[in-house]
């Protein structure tokens, strides 16, 4: 592994662009004064001239000012449709969540939204068909189908898409091929119960390991 790192935000203890009033000096990397007139400008312009996002930004630091360690992210999401004044939502979810985006489905529902939701197991291919040996099937033969998850969502015009435990690559491959707002409730960590963040708060710890080069297994 090189010597030489890149330093960038994930290397700043100062957070400058943040909060103003600290007295702590920019580093000298600082990824925020590296960024020229024209670009702060040309991304400014793009919020200004784009009615979506203009909005999308509006209504999300609404929701981020109201709901500040407030709100669980349910209700941020609930909120935030709300506000974005969306009508039919889309639930892509897993197989192993389905009770989960149920009581998800009844909360919106209680709230007036059309609710179409797809799991990924949906349309049934098998993983031989998609070149993947038998050894390396996991728990079934069943492909996750997360752009079938994607197109099914499109074809029914959902406005906003929530993610429910798609696996890691197969929520990559929702996010490209779906055409609506996309925000994720659920990330699916099947050993922390849903929550990865655990691992990192655990890094000096049990998943010290992780803070060295894996081994393929």
């Amino acid at each position: 592994m090189s010597e030489e790192i890149c330093r960038s935000c994930i290397d700043c203890a100062a957070t400058r662009c943040d909060n103003h009033t600290t007295d702590r000096p920019y580093p000298s990397f600082c990824v925020s004064q590296g960024v020229t007139k024209e670009e702060k400008k040309d991304a400014l312009d793009h919020y200004l001239s784009d009615e979506e996002d203009w909005k999308l930004a509006q209504v999300a630091a609404g929701i981020e000012s109201d709901g500040y360690r407030k709100w669980p992210r349910v209700k941020e999401t609930i909120l935030f449709a709300k506000r974005m004044g969306y009508h039919k939502i889309g639930i892509a979810t897993c197989v192993a969540l389905l009770r989960e985006s149920r009581v998800l489905a009844k909360m919106l529902r209680a709230n007036d939204f059309e609710v179409f939701g797809v799991a990924c197991k949906a349309g049934e291919i098998f993983k031989e068909e998609l070149g993947i040996p038998r050894p390396k099937q996991g728990p079934g033969p069943v492909s996750c189908n997360p752009i079938l998850q994607a197109e099914l969502l499109n074809r029914e015009g959902t406005e906003l898409n929530i993610v429910m435990g798609l696996c890691v690559g197969h929520d990559s491959l929702f996010y490209k091929h779906t055409k609506a707002v996309t925000t994720t409730l659920v990330v699916k960590d099947r050993v922390l119960v849903h929550n990865p963040v655990m691992a990192l708060y655990a890094a000096d710890g049990y998943y010290a390991e992780l803070m060295k080069p894996l081994e393929e297994e």
